[in-house]
């Protein structure tokens, strides 16, 4: 059996095109496995998983649990809220109390970008980024590419634009590695105070212009505005941003070509995009969502047959 080249997934900028091949071949299998009348495989019933979220999370975190659960595995899940976290325990400590009831992987959502990598380095599990600040999303980056694969047949030449708050998103960066190593052309847009400074020194141009970077592309994804992580104002109000950054259903008809909308939720309807662009059938939002559960069901699967 072919295997995955790396023992944890904490970025996509840490794996290679073969990984990502590996992990869509498996995905496409799982994928037939969660339409079927019983949606469950026994594939990792000896592996027990913990799901530890310093963040919130809704459909990050119901993916994993539901793949998980189809792959049978043993689920317990941890939020930082209720926890000793908040007495002061560190995060090595949490996680090695919890690995103690043997526990053989850690999925992991927290603030501080890296805290996955460190994690990998210090604890004796595999661990899966779900996510470190506003650094890397691995699993989004790989759905995002499967569901573009999915509707055009190929990543490879195709053209997509990445539309927002470039700057806060983790989502943006796991999207460019993951678009670039497919041989995809990656564009942004967006305000110029929420683009960041090093972005063209990763091979992607910006493009202020939202009209431009539409008519341009084959896939345009557009991110949430990402207010809980802004200490100041990056643009003068929600109105404007909707205005300049916002793709309404005039704007996308107007365009001399369709284009595939997508978005890695949760959506700020009447911001990024109006509920009519949302629900088009340009749309490929809910496809993403169960993509997410057949993607984190391969990255789990993988991982797991590499655990001795």
């Amino acid at each position: 059996m072919k295997e995955l080249s790396v023992d944890h997934l904490l970025g996509i900028k840490y794996i290679n095109k073969s990984d990502i091949d590996l992990i869509f071949e498996t995905a496409d299998h799982f994928k037939e496995v969660i339409n079927r009348p019983i949606k469950k495989v026994p594939s990792l019933r000896d592996i027990t998983i913990a799901n530890i979220f310093f963040e919130n999370s809704t459909r990050t975190k119901l993916s994993f649990e539901l793949a998980q659960k189809r792959l049978s595995a043993d689920v317990i899940s941890f939020s930082a809220a209720q926890s000793s976290v908040k007495k002061g325990e560190t995060l090595i400590d949490t996680v090695n109390n919890i690995l103690s009831m043997k526990v053989d992987m850690v999925v992991m959502r927290h603030s501080n970008p890296g805290a996955a990598y460190f994690l990998s380095k210090n604890v004796k599990a595999s661990i899966i980024n779900a996510g470190d600040g506003a650094h890397e999303h691995p699993t989004q980056g790989l759905l995002d590419s499967y569901s573009i694969r999915e509707k055009l047949g190929e990543v490879g030449g195709k053209k997509v634009v990445i539309v927002g708050d470039v700057l806060h998103s983790r989502v943006a960066l796991s999207n460019i590695y993951a678009l670039q190593m497919q041989g995809a052309e990656v564009k942004v847009c967006g305000p110029k105070t929420l683009i960041p400074k090093y972005i063209e020194s990763l091979g992607v141009t910006v493009e202020p212009n939202l009209r431009k970077a539409l008519e341009w592309c084959d896939v345009a994804n557009m991110l949430r505005v990402q207010n809980e992580r802004m200490d100041v104002n990056y643009f003068p109000s929600t109105r404007e941003y909707a205005q300049q950054y916002g793709v309404d259903k005039t704007l996308l008809d107007s365009l001399n070509k369709e284009i595939v909308i997508m978005h890695p939720g949760p959506i700020n309807r009447g911001v990024e995009i109006t509920s009519e662009v949302a629900d088009s059938h340009q749309s490929v939002i809910l496809n993403q969502v169960e993509n997410g559960v057949a993607i984190r069901m391969a990255v789990i699967y993988l991982l797991a047959s590499k655990i001795q």
